[in-house]
């Protein structure tokens, strides 16, 4: 039973730990042209609520081409993918970020975006 506990304890703290890390990576490599405020896009659009949501489907956020032809849906697997290499993932993006390289900051990026 305590095993059982500090178990979930663990998972717990890690996963805050998690969304603790991405705030900072996202403040870091984001913020500048991403919010996490639904419906205050910037250069880019908003990410409240992204994980899970279909690509361009913020209607009042003018998307390229390539992201409107895609018909991703921003999955955790997705973003890591194209967090990984956005142009590469997304030939045509107007997103002019190079990549998150690493898979921790990756991870922790997507936490955090989970939960906002």
């Amino acid at each position: 039973m305590l095993a059982g506990l500090a178990s979930v304890m663990t998972m717990v703290a890690t996963g805050a730990r998690a969304e603790d890390d991405g705030a900072q990576i996202f403040r870091r490599t984001c913020a500048l042209c991403h919010s996490i405020e639904a419906g205050k896009n910037r250069v880019g659009p908003s990410l409240a609520g992204v994980v899970g949501r279909p690509a361009s489907s913020i209607p009042d956020f003018s998307y390229s081409t390539a992201n409107k032809a895609s018909h991703v849906v921003w999955t955790p697997e997705v973003l890591d993918r194209y967090l990984t290499d956005p142009r590469g993932f997304m030939p045509g993006t107007k997103m002019t970020f190079a990549g998150l390289k690493d898979e921790a900051d990756r991870q922790a990026v997507i936490t955090f975006l989970k939960a906002h």
